[in-house]
């Protein structure tokens, strides 16, 4: 499948192996890990590099839609905005980061504006939600300005940096949502 969603500002398309030393170094800034539910500190090189590998087969067989958000004025890689899909229970799962450089812009709510259109229109998806930490409200607040509601707090949910964090679970149902 040919993917590639677009804004005024933003392109997103699969990620590219020649990503790899950009999203390293995004995806590799401590304040990002502290941030994001899964992203370890350090992140190797290497990491990067399988993350990316692995990204067409999921692609094809329609399971995670993990993008690159691209400015479209200069190309550069600013973050990724991913829609993991649940087929048996027909809804994804919005997951993303931004580099810290680029925090601030509205770049992931525009992307995931785009990305929740692409879920409720073109794979009719019936339902989109998310996770933050509780300690994220820029994360929270993007949940919100794509139309999110706040579904409840899953107390010390992770183990983040040896510290039990909370998360929030942010979702909206298609019938509820405003494109």
């Amino acid at each position: 499948m040919f993917l590639n969603l677009q804004t005024d500002r933003l392109i997103l398309r699969p990620f590219k192996l020649e990503d790899t030393p950009r999203v390293q170094e995004l995806a590799g800034d401590k304040e990002v890990a502290k941030t994001t539910l899964s992203l370890p500190h350090p992140y190797p090189i290497e990491a990067a590099e399988n993350w990316i590998k692995n990204h067409p087969k999921l692609i094809e067989n329609g399971d995670v839609y993990p993008l690159a958000i691209v400015l479209r004025d200069n190309n550069l890689v600013v973050g990724t905005m991913t829609l993991r899909i649940d087929k048996q229970h027909n809804k994804g799962e919005l997951a993303y980061w931004v580099g810290k450089k680029y925090w601030g812009k509205g770049y992931a709510t525009e992307a995931a504006r785009v990305i929740m259109n692409f879920g409720f229109k073109k794979l009719i998806l019936n339902r989109i939600w998310a996770m933050a930490m509780s300690k994220n409200p820029a994360s929270t607040t993007v949940m919100k300005k794509v139309g999110m509601r706040l579904e409840g707090t899953l107390k010390q949910h992770i183990l983040q940096a040896e510290v039990y964090e909370d998360v929030e679970v942010y979702g909206v149902i298609k019938s509820d949502y405003r494109s």
